[in-house]
């Protein structure tokens, strides 16, 4: 797969003059007037959507396709500077190239209009765009794969190619805008309405998620909330919603640890109880809030949740007298034989 130029010659496109006041893109010259198929790459044909969150501002991509690990190349996102989807024949560097450039204070449209210029074969892709400041712009190649669609509208792309029925961008775009809950489940909701109008014609294979906080923390794996992605499964969307249900429960789980140690147990307590209703059958959340009910004096209320944690798998008893030494559970022989009896 030949790679568009490097950043610096898209730079240079972009302070030259190929993108227009109206931000449209007058494609480069290209070494032959047809498309090398060498040159474009393989097919990675899908549905996808690109969303920033008016409220709270995260940036968000999901995906699905009949492709193995379409998250690997389609979905870039970064807090504060703006998200990206590349797919068709895909070219990743519009991924990196686009955080790059709106990174540097270019627009949505300005970063794709660039991209597509330098790009010696833009016919065969599609990319969507949206900024941190929610400005979008999306691009479908005049050779993407029927059937193909896009739309774009402040704060949101959706694009499209190889579909099974035109309205798969329509029925996305109604299923995000109707939907409530955050950005994330906004956008699975959108991946959803594309597969019940048929999705990609080949089939089902691997979809992701990735939604990014809205302002960077200096520390980027806190910046993203949700990096989900299903890499080879029968039902991709399924499976999905599967674990984005499991990440909300450890993200609960990880406030609660937050809210501990800033001394606000009730608020710890909370979310350690939304974890646990997200989670019915695991031990994991109802065993740490027994441990912080045990640390804030109240025993009595931790028992019969380390009873229940036993009962769900039993070796977190095992487990127990090693929390003595780190500080998480006292060091009082008739507190841990407590805990240790607990359900039996």
């Amino acid at each position: 797969m030949r790679r568009a130029r490097g950043l610096e010659s898209v730079l240079l496109l972009l302070a030259g003059g190929l993108v227009t006041s109206e931000g449209a893109a007058q494609p480069a010259a290209s070494e032959d007037e047809g498309w090398n198929r060498d040159r474009a790459g393989r097919p990675v044909s899908t549905y996808s959507i690109v969303a920033r969150d008016p409220v709270s501002g995260e940036l968000g991509v999901a995906v699905q396709s009949h492709w193995f690990s379409v998250g690997s190349v389609v979905p870039w996102a970064e807090s504060g500077v703006g998200a990206v989807a590349t797919q068709s024949f895909v070219e990743p560097s519009y991924g990196a190239l686009g955080l790059e450039l709106m990174r540097t204070g270019k627009s949505a449209a300005e970063a794709l209009a660039g991209l597509v210029a330098a790009d010696p074969s833009p016919a065969v892709r599609q990319v969507g765009m949206v900024d941190a400041s929610g400005r979008a712009a999306v691009y479908t190649g005049e050779m993407a794969i029927p059937e193909a669609c896009d739309r774009s509208e402040p704060g949101m792309t959706i694009q499209a190619n190889l579909m099974a029925a035109p309205t798969v961008c329509d029925a996305m775009h109604r299923a995000y805008t109707e939907s409530d809950g955050d950005l994330a489940e906004r956008l699975m909701s959108a991946l959803e309405a594309a597969q019940a109008e048929g999705g990609d014609i080949r089939g089902k294979q691997s979809a992701a998620l990735l939604v990014v906080a809205a302002q960077p923390t200096g520390r980027s794996w806190k910046d993203r909330l949700y990096d989900l992605r299903i890499e080879d499964h029968p039902e991709p969307l399924v499976e999905l919603r599967r674990v984005l249900t499991v990440a909300r429960a450890y993200r609960h789980m990880s406030e609660a640890d937050e809210h501990w140690a800033a001394g606000e147990m009730d608020r710890a307590r909370q979310a350690y109880e939304r974890a646990s209703e997200l989670l019915p059958g695991r031990a994991e959340p109802v065993f740490w809030h027994a441990v912080l009910l045990t640390s804030t004096g109240r025993l009595d209320a931790a028992l019969p949740l380390f009873a229940r944690a036993y009962r769900l798998q039993p070796a977190w008893r095992t487990l127990v007298p090693r929390l003595v030494g780190p500080g998480l559970l006292p060091d009082n022989a008739e507190t841990i034989e407590r805990i240790l009896a607990a359900g039996r």
